[in-house]
Parts: C-alpha cells; sequence; structure tokens
C-alpha cells in the first residue's frame, strides 16, 4: 500500500510544564512539525504539568477516542484558602487560620473514602465546558458565572501518599470529566475549611504515560509515535479482509465476514480500530449484527481499490 498524506502523522506524548496553557503547546508544535493540522486529547490547565497527547495530522481524528481514557494524576491540596478557579491562580474568595493540629485522620480518610464513591461531580465555573456556545471562563471573567450541572464522574482509585498542617498529597485514578480541582473544592468542603488545588501533574492519559513523554519546549522535531500504534494501545483492533478494507473506505457496513477475526465480543457502539495490512484504515463500532464505520484514515489507504 502506499501512503497518500505527506504531512506530519502521529502522535506525541508531552510533558506540559506549569504555565503555557495546553492551546500554547499546540501553537508551538505547529511551527515546530509546520503544520496546522495540530490538536490534542484532554485538557491540562496552564498551573498543572506532565502528559498532554499531542495529535498532528490524521491522528486529530483519534481525539474524541483517546479523551475518553482514564487520567492518573498526583494533586496537592492546600487548606486555609480558597479560590474562584478552585486551584492557586484563582482569586481569594475566603480564607481561615487553622489550628495545629485541626487535621484530624479519620475525619480525612472519611472525606477520602466519600469520593472514592462519587458517581457525579459539579465542574468548576472556570472550565472549557460551553454554555449557549460560550465558553464559561469565559463568562466567568465577565461577572456572568453559569451555573453548571453536575456530571457523571467515576474514581477508580484514590490513594492518600501524604499529610501536612496545611496540605494533603494524593495520587488519583479519574474518569473523563473529573476535575481534580472540583476534588480540592469537595475536599475542603467535607473538612470544614477552605480549600485549593495547589499542584497537579499528570501522570498518565489512558495507555499513554509520562515515562515516554519528551520534554516541552523542543528545539526540533520529536519522533512520532504511529496512528497504527496509538490504536493498537488504545482500543481493540482487528484486521480488514479485502472485501472489509474496499467496504471501509467507502463506508459501507460491514460484515462479521469483512473481519479476519469475530468482534461479536465487543459491546455496541465499543470502537475498534480495523487495520488492513498493519496499516490503520477506520476506527468502527458494531451495531447490532454489523460495522459501523465512525472515521476513515487516509494514512491506511491504498492507492487504489484492492481486488479481491
Amino acid at each position: 500500500m502506499t501512503a497518500v498524506n505527506a504531512d506530519p502523522c502521529g502522535i506525541l506524548i508531552v510533558d506540559k510544564p506549569s504555565g503555557p496553557t495546553s492551546h500554547d503547546v499546540v501553537a508551538k508544535a505547529r511551527k515546530l512539525f509546520a503544520t496546522r493540522k495540530v490538536g490534542h486529547a484532554g485538557t491540562l490547565d496552564p498551573m498543572a504539568s506532565g502528559v498532554l497527547v499531542v495529535l498532528l495530522g490524521e491522528a486529530t481524528k483519534m481525539a474524541a477516542y483517546l479523551t475518553a481514557h482514564d487520567k492518573r494524576y498526583r494533586a496537592v491540596v492546600a487548606f486555609g484558602r480558597s479560590t474562584d478557579s478552585f486551584d492557586a491562580q484563582g482569586t481569594t474568595t475566603k480564607t481561615l487560620d487553622l489550628a495545629p493540629g485541626w487535621l484530624d485522620a479519620g475525619a480525612l480518610e472519611l472525606a477520602l473514602q466519600r469520593e472514592r464513591e462519587r458517581s457525579e461531580q459539579e465542574p468548576p465555573v472556570f472550565s472549557a465546558l460551553k454554555v449557549g456556545g460560550a465558553r464559561a471562563h469565559r463568562l466567568a471573567r465577565k461577572g456572568e458565572a453559569p451555573e453548571l450541572p453536575a456530571r457523571p464522574v467515576r474514581v477508580r482509585s484514590l490513594e492518600l501518599l501524604t499529610t501536612s498542617e496545611g496540605l494533603v498529597e494524593v495520587e488519583m485514578l479519574v474518569s473523563k470529566g473529573y476535575y481534580v480541582r472540583s476534588f480540592a473544592r469537595d475536599l475542603g468542603a467535607a473538612l470544614g475549611v477552605p480549600a485549593h488545588l495547589a499542584a497537579l501533574r499528570r501522570l498518565s492519559s489512558g495507555p499513554f504515560t509520562l515515562s515516554e513523554a519528551c520534554l516541552w519546549p523542543a528545539s526540533e522535531p520529536p519522533p512520532l509515535m504511529s496512528v497504527e500504534e496509538a490504536a493498537k494501545r488504545a482500543m481493540p483492533t482487528r484486521e480488514l479482509t479485502p472485501v472489509g478494507l474496499n467496504k471501509a473506505i467507502k463506508g459501507q457496513l460491514l460484515s462479521p465476514d469483512d473481519l479476519s477475526a469475530c468482534a461479536d465480543q465487543l459491546g455496541d457502539e465499543e470502537p475498534i480500530a480495523w487495520l488492513y495490512l498493519g496499516q490503520l484504515v477506520a476506527i468502527g463500532v458494531r451495531r447490532g449484527d454489523n460495522y459501523l464505520v465512525k472515521r476513515g484514515f487516509v494514512s491506511g489507504r491504498p492507492a487504489r481499490a484492492i481486488q479481491p
């Protein structure tokens, strides 16, 4: 097969430093790789550092699938001060002098256990969520803070690492849509004191970890992970037959016979990466007895259809 897309294509795992926004990282990557087609899978706040998955070229089509994964964080919550953004960079809304020995270990463990059992969370108003087409944080800065409904979330694990009179450090694995800044707010509320997020580091985003991230900013373009490798790590994969390849290219429904390995054991709407001769052709889903193309990838298409 011959690839038809010469633009930079692949995935870059960045260790974002504290300070720049996720958009700043994307803007730098556009200049570094001389391409406009750059995105990311999961925003990190400016104060936060750690894993940011940057997508280039055809890989930008994978954003919706990569952002759906759980994420692991190490966070520091500071007590005695709350802010409008729930983090250290926000405007102070309340302060409280904490008496020595105020933090009771039993009360803290009870508050953490309640968080482990959380099924819904109210997002911070200073967030990128859209309300009526406008970003919530932009409305908040204009004094028009919207009410954001609670959203379903899951806390897969939550471990207490260290404590001091005014700080708690934790490590947590959480679902898509979970805000660690809201965790800081809620932990303080459970303990009866103002609180904010003092530090945050993302250790992993789905299958992509800090150990494989490149330092940022980079002086020259780092090597990219292929879309095929990323797809294999992020979701189940199936090899297409020649007939299945032609159907996938045309966006037609596939049958189980069009896949070299039956995907019936996968649930409806569960993303599946479809490969042909090792190249990513499409991401599809099972729907009843058939398989539906969700996103096609030019880099995985042959120059012409294969004759079965």
